[in-house]
């Protein structure tokens, strides 16, 4: 693609609106890194989430190569009656499922792991081995990715168009990933809240499976609702303790 042509109004406005779209598509697969890159070593988490996103990329452009194979995925590939209804599934839905699924296990996993262990444990924890974080964020990428390359194939007509919103997305997501890591590695309570958020994902794949399409808004609201109650929960612990101090002195 001509570079001139990219900056035509109609590629500006197509390239500017598929990246907004591909970083608010892209906040779920950052929440699930943040997690997942929390059980490394310190040192070891920032290169975790480098290579998370990196490989999240690289999948999204491979998808987006490969357009006629992923729009090949909703073609039905199972049909079955159950409890006298008719159902079928496509390549895509068994993907959704299946890695809801699989979502939504690690999450209350981790939430098991974060509630039952005591301070000392918690502090003491084995950690997991790099490989296995990385394999993990990999297979949740190519889950992640399918509804951001469908997005953007009915977003754009040119794959340049396409590519560049991808790498421009991670590119801000690389940037972004760090601070909010941190942020939700430093509370226990912004942690347990980003693991129902996962649980929350995971359930939506799953109802995308089976044909029952929920809207991503609810999903984000229900996230900025209750990242909006910590904050406040936040700023009313600070407002204590410095009421504390002053009553001491």
């Amino acid at each position: 693609m001509d570079i001139a042509a990219l900056f035509t109004p109609e590629n500006f406005l197509a390239l500017s609106t598929l990246t907004l779209l591909e970083i608010v598509l892209g906040v779920d697969n950052i929440v699930f890194i943040a997690v997942l890159s929390g059980r490394l070593p310190e040192s070891q988490q920032p290169r975790a989430r480098r290579i998370g996103l990196i490989a999240a990329m690289v999948m999204r452009i491979l998808l987006l190569l490969s357009i006629t194979w992923v729009m090949g995925l909703g073609k039905e590939v199972l049909a079955f009656s159950a409890f006298g209804q008719a159902l079928s599934f496509s390549s895509k839905d068994l993907i959704l499922i299946v890695g809801g699924a699989l979502l939504m296990v690690k999450a209350v996993r981790e939430i098991h792991h974060l509630v039952a262990a005591t301070d000392e444990q918690r502090s003491t924890t084995t950690h997991t081995s790099f490989t296995s974080v990385i394999a993990q964020i990999a297979f949740m990428d190519i889950i992640f990715s399918l509804d951001s390359v469908i997005t953007a194939v009915g977003m754009a007509d040119d794959v340049s168009i396409m590519i560049i919103a991808v790498v421009l997305s991670v590119v801000v997501m690389m940037l972004a990933a760090e601070p909010i890591s941190k942020f939700v590695q430093r509370r226990r309570s912004l942690k347990m809240l980003a693991l129902s958020f996962l649980i929350l994902i995971g359930t939506m794949l799953v109802a995308e499976g089976f044909g029952q399409h929920v809207s991503k808004g609810y999903i984000y609201f229900a996230m900025a609702f209750g990242i909006g109650v910590e904050l406040l929960n936040m700023l009313g612990d600070r407002i204590r303790a410095k009421l504390s101090l002053l009553k001491k002195s």
